[in-house]
């Protein structure tokens, strides 16, 4: 996963899938201006949750 400014990023995707295991290189979302250090992520069904700090250990989500 990387940041960059919106008018380039389908440069970079471009470029991410010339690589060899870049081929699946997508845009997943976007950044909006809101509360800092709230992160919401839009449903399937068009509704937006919170997604929680984890517990303990901040490990990668994998799931």
């Amino acid at each position: 996963m990387l940041f960059c400014p919106a008018d380039q990023a389908p440069a970079v995707v471009a470029a991410l899938r010339a690589l060899p295991h870049g081929t699946g290189a997508c845009i997943i979302g976007t950044t909006l201006a809101g509360p800092p250090g709230r992160v919401t992520l839009r449903t399937a069904f068009g509704g937006a949750r919170l997604v929680d700090m984890l517990i303990g250990e901040q490990l990668p989500r994998i799931c």
